[in-house]
């Protein structure tokens, strides 16, 4: 389309710095923007499913306040690389992100947002983890619907089809022929999203191969279902533990009846949420999943209200 390549990719107010850092078995990319602050706890943004820390950009251009931030690539997504080749195990994220604070904040607390997948992995980390965590805020991390015991035995068999059907090579993620297709699917998955910012963010969400062609920069083992089912009364007891304030924010879009239909509800999330001791709802209106591109500028002010606000003696 003409309008492809007449439009101009998003420019950044506040670009980041782009490092590598060893935690564990991987080379870790991070992004990083401003510098530490003497009173001022980091920021730690943490990214969705099938998506990069670029993904933030955004919403760091529209805070107000200058903040040291931090943003990683989970393993397996972005620039940082995979050392499982068919699966991933829900736990290594915690157990990454814990490596990733003691080297940016050390014992001080931090402030942690996450989003969809990031928004689950980071209200399981304040709550295992709680003197880590000064404010929460999670976007879109609905958690999954509980399973059943005799769901076992039918997980693992997907499980097992899905490993040998990766390693075969016939379960892999798209590949796109140019940036202008890459940009197309993107506004596909979400039509609110401008053209210059599914430009921008094009070219950090896939790279180029030595044949010309664009794919995700995610590992195709991200789709393989977890051969352990989800426990949903595990994940309520580590919210139990949350100690710090926690700010749920939610798309006037219902994500989760687009997900899940009558398998789990927001009202059972909301359930599930008031486990956490201090919880309190934001809803952004004129958005859907990926609040962060829809409405920046109003999901900047709900975080920094949010994390500037006093704590009740």
């Amino acid at each position: 389309m003409a309008s492809d390549t007449l439009t101009p990719p998003y420019q950044p107010r506040r670009p980041a710095q782009s490092r590598m850092l060893p935690i564990r078995d991987l080379q870790h990319h991070v992004l990083e923007w401003g510098t530490a602050r003497e009173g001022q706890p980091l920021l730690v943004l943490c990214h969705g499913w099938m998506d990069v820390a670029d993904s933030y950009q955004f919403l760091v251009d529209a805070l107000q306040q200058e903040r040291h931030i931090i943003a990683p690539d989970w393993r397996g997504f972005g620039n940082t690389p995979a050392t499982q080749a068919d699966h991933f195990i829900f736990a290594d994220y915690l157990l990454d992100l814990d490596y990733l604070l003691d080297h940016f904040a050390g014992d001080t607390p931090v402030d942690l947002v996450g989003h969809s997948m990031g928004g689950n992995i980071v209200t399981q980390y304040a709550g295992v983890r709680p003197q880590r965590v000064r404010r929460l805020v999670n976007l879109e991390g609905f958690g999954l619907p509980a399973t059943k015991p005799e769901d076992a035995p039918q997980r693992l068999v997907q499980w097992m089809d899905n490993v040998r059907a990766l390693r075969a090579g016939t379960l892999k993620l798209r590949h796109y022929p140019d940036l202008p297709a890459v940009a197309r699917r993107l506004q596909q998955t979400n039509a609110r999203l401008p053209l210059d910012k599914a430009l921008w963010l094009a070219r950090r969400w896939a790279e180029q191969d030595a044949e010309g062609h664009w794919h995700i920069q995610a590992h195709a083992g991200h789709k393989i279902p977890n051969h352990q089912l989800y426990h949903a009364d595990e994940a309520m007891a580590c919210l139990a533990c949350i100690t710090a304030p926690t700010l749920c924010v939610e798309a006037r879009d219902d994500s989760i009846a687009q997900f899940w239909g009558e398998r789990y509800t927001q009202e059972e999330y909301r359930a599930r949420m008031a486990r956490i001791p201090d919880v309190r709802h934001a809803t952004v209106d004129d958005a859907g999943h990926m609040l962060h591109h829809d409405q920046p500028e109003v999901l900047a002010r709900l975080i920094e209200d949010f994390l500037g606000a006093e704590q009740p003696a």
